[in-house]
């Protein structure tokens, strides 16, 4: 079961704080484990302060956002591709979704993208690990809309991406905050 291209939506019981509510892109998965990012979780801090080449290429909101828990100091680029291009510094996920090399001068590539996000960190899972806990019921897997990691409202998404869900799943969306307030 290759994952890659696919969102991983949190259930309403996930209580790990790193993923409560989140909807994380899966960049690749495969025997040896997975990784992703999380879409929903933008921080205070603009692109610009960290990678000021690549704010004007930077989907609003231009903040770094928070892709998952490992290597939070290091950053990685998701890009929507122009249709029938192949940028430089571009490498495909899934469809027109891709990462950037953020080494690549950013002024090459503003013809062959038409959005960009920028992540600190990832989410990761060892071999078999994103598996167990897909089994356990921790994660709804989904498929993914390329215009999802460049939502200008992230806050929403985890309840947007339910609500599109065929039947008793896009119900799952209204699920409250706090069940215990219910």
């Amino acid at each position: 079961m290759a994952l890659t291209g696919r969102l991983l939506v949190a259930t309403p019981l996930l209580g790990d704080e790193n993923f409560r509510r989140a909807v994380v892109l899966l960049i690749d998965h495969g025997p040896a484990g997975a990784f992703g990012v999380v879409l929903n979780r933008p921080s205070d801090q603009e692109v610009s302060s960290v990678l000021p080449v690549w704010q004007p290429l930077a989907s609003p909101p231009a903040v770094l956002f928070v892709g998952g828990p490992v290597a939070a100091d290091s950053a990685l680029a998701l890009a929507a591709a122009a249709p029938g291009t192949d940028p430089l510094g571009w490498r495909a996920v899934s469809g027109i979704l891709g990462l950037v090399d953020l080494d690549t001068p950013a002024e090459l590539l503003t013809d062959g993208l038409h959005a960009v996000r920028v992540f600190a960190g990832y989410a990761g899972w060892g071999a078999g690990q994103l598996e167990g806990e897909i089994a356990q019921g921790a994660w709804y897997v989904v498929d993914a809309d390329p215009a999802d990691p460049f939502s200008p409202d992230p806050q929403a998404l985890w309840r947007a991406v339910l609500r599109r869900q065929p039947g008793d799943l896009a119900m799952v969306a209204s699920f409250p905050d706090d069940p215990s307030l219910n």
